[in-house]
């Protein structure tokens, strides 16, 4: 009785290998996670599908969710809005799927105080010098960018306390990454509240 979907944010800087680690997570248990599908008011790109890639709106029904209450969070990009439409996340979790939510620290905040039951995960390299040397290694960013994202990964790294958990996604590792995400997901099914209590005292006696 007390498997019950949860919400999963999963933060973490460019090069710490969140999208690596979620594909896993995927293949560890299929059944039972579903991926947050954002929403944007920009153009779909030759091969993206709504619904799929995105939820493309327009900009006044962008605006429209929001004066509405119905994103989770948002933000604008280059004149484009990305952002959580909450509808979908909510019937996800009601029909008890485990919810991946793939965002930035800034966002996974505004979640976390508009969902406070949500589980914040922050995924991150051993050391600074690996995420460097990842970041280098992909060979398609100039230096400007690489020392961008960096200093990006050190303002991130101040909120880490904001979060529920922090796991470390070692080298090559991401298999078993994955596996204590999903470990996390499990035990988090099985925490007490009083409302779960209530109901299993009304049902046990």
């Amino acid at each position: 009785m007390f498997k019950t979907g949860k919400l999963m944010v999963i933060s973490g800087s460019a090069g710490s290998g969140k999208g690596s680690v979620i594909k896993e997570l995927f293949n560890i248990n299929t059944a039972e996670y579903k991926y947050s599908v954002s929403a944007t008011t920009r153009k779909p790109r030759i091969g993206e599908a709504d619904g799929v890639d995105y939820y493309f709106l327009t900009r006044e029904d962008f605006l429209a969710k929001i004066a509405n209450g119905e994103m989770l969070e948002y933000a604008e990009y280059s004149g484009n809005f990305y952002g959580t439409p909450r509808e979908p996340v909510e019937k996800m979790l009601d029909q008890g799927f485990n919810v991946i939510l793939e965002i930035e620290v800034v966002g996974a905040l505004i979640v976390k105080e508009k969902f406070p039951e949500a589980v914040l995960i922050f995924l991150s390299p051993p050391t600074y010098a690996e995420l460097e040397r990842r970041l280098r290694n992909r060979g398609t960013e100039s230096e400007e960018c690489i020392k961008m994202r960096l200093a990006a990964a050190k303002k991130e790294s101040e909120s880490i306390n904001e979060y529920n958990y922090l796991v470390i996604n070692d080298t090559e590792k991401q298999k078993e990454t994955a596996f204590k995400i999903n470990c996390i997901a499990e035990s988090e099914k099985y925490k007490t509240d009083a409302q779960k209590i209530a109901n299993f005292l009304e049902n046990y006696f």
